[in-house]
């Protein structure tokens, strides 16, 4: 899927006044996403993405990395503090960030192969999860995905 169609379905989904709104909610999401996925699955999900929406997942796995993270663990954090990176980056309040990133997760899950989608959702803690689409979401992943703090 182009950059512009994703920016636009997002947009629409999320219901936002205007693309720059979108592109800022997508960013935000996917650099959030990024911080709590593993390095190299994070790196798969950038390699599937458009150079544009790739930059804020590779950013957040420089900034693991730099910050001496392990790669093969994400950061440990809930549906709290997911809203709130996602709302801070955005410029929005932590409702409307949470619906900008089930937007911006449903249009990543029609966008990926779905393989891919299956192993994010399976990092990722029962709460955040939720934000999946519906198919997704109530999928028992049996994953690893704890809440952690948060």
């Amino acid at each position: 899927m182009r950059h512009d169609e994703m920016i636009g379905k997002v947009q629409a989904l999320a219901q936002l006044p205007d693309r720059g709104s979108a592109e800022r909610a997508t960013h935000a999401v996917l650099r959030t996403l990024g911080e709590r996925l593993p390095a190299g699955l994070a790196g798969h999900l950038a390699a599937q993405l458009t150079p544009e929406l790739a930059a804020p997942v590779r950013a957040a796995t420089a900034s693991a990395a730099a910050d001496g993270r392990p790669s093969g663990i994400g950061e440990r954090f809930g549906l709290p503090v997911f809203a709130g990176r996602i709302a801070g980056r955005a410029g929005t309040d932590e409702d409307a960030a949470l619906r900008e990133a089930a937007a911006v997760l449903e249009v990543l899950d029609a966008a990926l192969a779905p393989e891919l989608m299956t192993k994010v959702g399976e990092e990722l803690p029962s709460d955040i999860r939720e934000l999946l689409p519906s198919g997704r979401s109530t999928e028992d992943t049996g994953g690893t995905g704890d809440n952690g703090p948060g």
